[in-house]
């Protein structure tokens, strides 16, 4: 299919340093779909808040990606989008905030993320209502599911349509839940949402046992990954550093040493956009060849380093592989 504008302009003005690596590694993305490869995504930061799904969505959609791995925050943040965007407060001047000022916006129920402020009520509250049911239904029946399935179960119930305020088009979770794709949440109780369900089973509202944990993600990331790699690779598309990128790429060695499988195939692709500088004992900031001594990837693995803005580069490749 031919490029769009938005591509062509990349292939035209993306030359060097950055912006060739940028262009190098979507094409080697594209390469990997080619060849039938599969690929994972993990989102660290605030990619939700930054509003992502635009482009991420539509990349779901058109299965171009096939895994996603993200934090708790990146989770429930693409649904607080969806339902209270307009309620969001942007502050361009953010680095001139004075401590007072960062009061006021706590004392007004706005919790700041860089420039845009997420408002309480509209947005973590709403949500908090819709979920408490589903979580209360499952731990009445002694169910239990991962903390995903529970935003797929509200979202695919349609009980949340008449509080879009966005075009649904837009919404990641909401397309990765009409996919049915699989997202693991590691350390899933490092969120807004994961306090909530906290301080139900504090009350002895719920139990613990009703949200699967962290432990049992690896578990079904280990099936899935070996169910996926019989034929052909799986990559890994890493945006951001931390527990998001951490946790699932660990799938390989566990398989290898842990488990002694010897014959399960190595990450195919490896990208990882940061603008985590390397230094002592940084693994954010750590270059791919690091990840060859931990056995999670091989010399001749296509590998890339993107050292930009998250928020700028991700859509860029993300229309490139478009053909926006």
């Amino acid at each position: 299919m031919k490029k769009g504008n938005v591509s062509q302009f990349i292939l035209e003005h993306f030359k060097h340093f950055n912006a060739a690596s940028l262009v190098d590694a979507a094409a080697a993305y594209e390469d990997q779909l080619s060849q039938g490869n599969k690929m994972m995504i993990t989102l660290a930061g605030a990619m939700s808040t930054a509003e992502l799904g635009k482009s991420l969505a539509e990349m779901i959609r058109q299965d171009k990606v096939h895994i996603i791995t993200c934090t708790g925050a990146n989770l429930e943040e693409d649904v607080f989008n969806l339902v209270a965007h307009d309620h969001y407060k942007r502050i361009p001047n953010y680095r001139d905030l004075s401590p007072e000022q960062e009061k006021e916006l706590l004392d007004n129920h706005f919790n700041r993320v860089t420039d845009t402020c997420i408002p309480e009520a509209e947005a973590m509250r709403a949500i908090e209502e819709h979920l408490f049911k589903v979580w209360k239904d499952a731990d009445d029946k002694g169910e239990c599911y991962f903390p995903h399935q529970y935003f797929y179960k509200i979202l695919l119930s349609g009980e949340l349509k008449g509080k879009y305020q966005i075009n649904p088009k837009d919404s990641w979770l909401l397309a990765a839940a009409q996919k049915n794709i699989p997202i693991i949440v590691p350390g899933w109780e490092d969120s807004t949402c994961g306090n909530f369900f906290a301080s139900y089973c504090i009350q002895k509202e719920m139990i613990p046992a009703t949200m699967k944990s962290g432990i049992q993600y690896m578990m079904y990331l280990s099936k899935w990954y070996q169910e996926n790699t019989k034929e052909n690779g799986v990559g890994f598309f890493q945006i951001g550093g931390g527990i998001a990128g951490d946790f699932p790429i660990c799938v390989v060695p566990m398989l290898h040493q842990d488990l002694e499988l010897n014959d399960i195939p190595m990450w195919s692709y490896f990208c990882q956009i940061s603008d985590s500088t390397t230094s002592y004992g940084s693994y954010s900031g750590a270059v791919p060849n690091e990840k060859i001594t931990w056995g999670k990837l091989l010399p001749e693995t296509p590998k890339f380093v993107i050292e930009s803005d998250a928020t700028i580069v991700a859509p860029l490749i993300f229309a490139y592989l478009l053909n926006w």
